[in-house]
């Protein structure tokens, strides 16, 4: 394999032959050996035991166990159980372009060689791993298995390259993500289908945490949204179940990206459970509407600064464990004032600004969880959620496609100075 620099300040790493677009080497069929011919031992004549006389025992057949005694008749066969099978190679999927690349792994578009269906192949990050397979790809895969749902992005194997270091996943592919899409929109999306779509990540989520599966990384850019108007919730690499004995660290600090991040865990908090989630749909659903993220902050005070200007300061009553948190001592606390959320959103109803107010709160305790959400009035009201199958396409830019240019119209006939006009009294 060949040593590929990406550039002056990214390291080089081992490119496999797959990611380079080449293809696979067969193997050289080698010519057959000629197996030589066992010799015959040589028998003295004056060998009694030489005798032509005597008759050739032939092997005696064995007896075949029967099928019954071997299995009972109320267990069936083990042939009907899938056997254990290798993991195909990476080289059975046609490499067509890369779509991004994260920190967990590189994301490539690829079609099946045998089946020519296209999917997504993420490439796990191996290469400065020391200490073996790392757990957080085990959890992603672990997790990707565990919540299939109409709205998960599906899983359907795990392929192999030439190193122990090229492992990838192989899911649907789905022809957009969320963010960029809502940057390349001309307007925002209509209350119909923002409701649509909440609708289909609150399932999603509701799902997962029925799985005892925390997602941990909700974002726009994290959902994959098709042509036919369906979103697929994806990239679970900070995924974990929640169920778990949490040990004498406590839950990770270091997860969901900061514009999504819940205040309890900007303030330190070790242990949290599916109230982390459900603040990030909130800022999920605020994204939708403002065509923009909610919070745009450079740093975790100013992050904090942008909540408490929301939603007003914490007091004991709104959240009561606020002064238990690590950081809460550290930080001091501005005036106190209502929350703007009307202000903020002025063009939603009633029902949309308490549904917001709901995932946007304080307390995780008092936080609405992904069921309760799904039957909020905002969703019975008008207009109501629009059907899927309504919504428009668009280019996919994963797939290499481009958007086209509007048609011109023709300019308008420009006359010339010693043009004349043909009139019925000229003479022709």
């Amino acid at each position: 394999m060949d040593l590929i620099h990406a550039g002056p300040s990214t390291p080089s790493r081992k490119r496999s032959r797959w990611e380079n677009g080449e293809e696979q080497e067969t193997p050289r069929q080698l010519s057959p050996k000629r197996v030589p011919k066992p010799k015959r031992s040589k028998i003295s004549d004056t060998d009694p035991s030489s005798s032509s006389s005597q008759p050739s025992q032939s092997p005696r057949p064995r007896p075949t166990p029967s099928i019954n005694k071997l299995h009972s008749v109320c267990v069936p066969p083990r042939t009907c159980h899938p056997p254990i099978l290798p993991a195909r190679s990476v080289f059975t999927y046609e490499r067509l372009n890369q779509i991004e690349e994260g920190s967990y792994g590189v994301v490539f578009r690829a079609r099946d060689r045998q089946t020519g269906d296209i999917v997504a192949l993420k490439r796990l990050k191996l290469d400065e791993e020391k200490q073996g397979f790392p757990i957080t790809a085990l959890r992603e895969i672990n997790a990707l298995m565990a919540c299939r749902h109409e709205h998960v992005v599906n899983i359907r194997e795990v392929v192999v390259g030439e190193t122990l270091t090229q492992v990838y996943i192989v899911m649907d592919f789905i022809e957009h993500d969320l963010k960029s899409l809502l940057t390349v929109m001309p307007t925002t999306f209509l209350q119909s289908e923002i409701k649509t779509l909440l609708l289909q990540l609150l399932s999603a989520v509701a799902h997962c945490h029925k799985n005892w599966i925390l997602h941990r990384d909700l974002k726009t850019s994290n959902l994959l949204m098709n042509n036919r108007g369906q979103i697929k919730v994806a990239d679970f690499g900070l995924a974990r179940r929640y169920g778990d004995p949490i040990g004498v660290g406590g839950l990770t600090q270091l997860v969901v990206t900061l514009w999504y991040r819940a205040p309890e865990i900007l303030l330190g908090a070790t242990t949290y459970s599916t109230a982390v989630d459900m603040w990030s749909v909130g800022c999920i659903f605020a994204e939708l509407i403002l065509k923009q993220p909610l919070f745009q902050a450079k740093g975790e005070i100013e992050m904090i600064s942008m909540i408490f200007k929301l939603l007003g300061p914490p007091s004991r009553d709104s959240w009561p464990d606020y002064y238990v948190l690590p950081l809460a001592k550290t930080i001091s606390l501005p005036p106190s004032q209502p929350p703007q959320f009307r202000q903020k959103f002025p063009y939603i109803s009633d029902a949309g600004v308490d549904l917001m107010m709901r995932f946007l709160t304080y307390d995780p305790e008092c936080r609405i969880t992904a069921e309760e959400a799904l039957q909020h009035p905002y969703f019975s009201e008008s207009p109501y959620p629009k059907h899927p199958d309504m919504f428009g396409s668009f280019p996919s830019v994963a797939a290499g496609e481009k958007r086209g240019k509007p048609f011109e119209s023709p300019r308008a006939p420009v006359r010339p100075q010693d043009y004349k006009l043909v009139t019925e009294f000229d003479d022709i």
